[in-house]
């Protein structure tokens, strides 16, 4: 009686299966050729795939070497005066300006942009911090120090950008440049030799007389109140220094004829003619009539 292996019925099936599958095609026909095509193209998308990511990793890494930003985010820190600047805002200015710079609604404007210009000019003249809400902010006694508004300035610049205040002699525009573009600029508000004036709303220009040079100059840079502002597109830095040497000019002028009366023109000195002068000269005729 005669076995039959099983595997001896699949041996004639799998040998030519397997023969057929494994089978390349020859070296210089079509079908070799278009292999060969479509192996090159997938190496060169997997080439071209390396390199992007390549070039991406370089980037990044050299960006986060190189860039400022990137370099300040590493040292994690607050310079000393910045840190102390905080302390000085979320005392004494957080209530009205918000938590980061952003402003209150009804209580107080974003610092967002103003830089450490606004901040010099608001709390070195003691308008900030503001004692209660008016038309308009009034000039008095600084409430910091200039150690604590340097804090300030370094705290509002780090945080929201802005304007800076300009290094060197503040003085040494052209004068007669200065009193031209001053007429044209600034007369019609602070009067010709900065008295200042009334505005409408309960709002006024004030007097520059006490004004000093970083606090005209960062003035111009922020256009506090009714100021427009006047960066370097409208009044460049030289056109600045300019009109700040005719303010101190004619504000430290001397009188050496008499009182300046208020140096306003001939409208002050009519009055007082014919206020002053022509009552004394009344006063003497019925004087000397009395006496008759």
């Amino acid at each position: 009686m005669s076995t039959t292996n099983p595997q001896s019925d699949t041996q004639p099936d799998e040998g030519p299966r397997r023969s057929r599958w494994s089978r390349r095609p020859a070296e210089g026909t079509p079908a070799a050729a278009a292999r060969a095509r479509r192996r090159s193209k997938q190496r060169r998308r997997v080439g071209n795939v390396a390199a992007l990511m390549a070039g991406l990793v370089l980037t990044g890494a050299l960006y986060s070497t190189l860039a400022p930003g990137a370099q300040a985010a590493d040292e994690g820190s607050e310079s000393s005066a910045e840190a102390a600047g905080r302390e000085l805002y979320e005392r004494s200015c957080i209530s009205c300006h918000g938590e980061n710079l952003e402003g209150v609604p009804n209580r107080g404007p974003s610092l967002i942009g103003v830089g450490e210009a606004s901040v010099y000019f608001q709390v070195h003249t003691g308008r900030m911090p503001l004692v209660r809400q008016g038309a308009q902010a009034p000039d008095k006694p600084a409430v910091f120090s200039d150690e604590e508004i340097d804090q300030l300035m370094a705290y509002v610049q780090a945080n929201g950008g802005g304007p800076v205040l300009p290094s060197g002699d503040l003085r040494d525009g052209d004068l007669a440049l200065g009193g031209e573009l001053f007429r044209l600029n600034c007369a019609q508000c602070h009067n010709f030799v900065g008295e200042g004036g009334a505005l409408s709303s309960g709002k006024y220009a004030p007097s520059l007389e006490d004004a000093n040079d970083l606090e005209i100059y960062s003035a111009m840079l922020s256009g506090p109140e009714n100021m427009p502002v006047f960066g370097d597109n409208q009044l460049t830095s030289e056109e600045k220094r300019a009109i700040i040497n005719y303010i101190q000019t004619i504000t430290d002028m001397p009188d050496p004829g008499g009182a300046g009366i208020g140096r306003i023109g001939p409208v002050s000195e009519g009055v007082v003619i014919w206020v002053v002068g022509i009552s004394a000269l009344m006063f003497g005729i019925f004087w000397m009539g009395s006496k008759a």
